[in-house]
């Protein structure tokens, strides 16, 4: 999946949070997260809007991330509820971080079709 394919597959599924998402997809969307929270901090220095263009796509964007992140981990045949360890600073993260990174189960599993099938 490339990048477009993505972002667009992502917002499609905006408050989608059954399925499953590959790695390219969830990744492709991090990174246009990332260039985006970029963009936008610069044009609230710009414009001098003290973080406002910042916060209305963060909160733009925070359904789709959340349903993307639930979907990456039925990859790798996880529940959605894992996303809670997110609470727990630093430890939780990195055990999403690993979790994300890893490869998603091969065929079916309890959350759908494998979305590189």
């Amino acid at each position: 999946m490339d990048f477009k394919t993505s972002v667009s597959t992502v917002f499609n599924k905006y408050i989608e949070f059954s399925g499953r998402a590959s790695r390219s997809e969830f990744w492709w969307f991090a990174l246009f997260s990332a260039i985006m929270g970029v963009v936008t901090s610069i044009l609230d220095l710009a414009l001098g809007t003290i973080a406002a263009i910042n916060l209305l796509f963060s909160l733009a964007i925070l359904l789709p991330t959340l349903a993307v992140s639930v979907r990456r981990l039925h990859d790798t045949d996880r529940s959605g509820w894992w996303l809670l360890l997110t609470l727990i600073p630093i430890v939780g993260w990195l055990v999403l971080l690993y979790f994300y990174v890893q490869k998603g189960t091969d065929g079916d599993n309890r959350h759908g079709a494998d979305p590189l099938a």
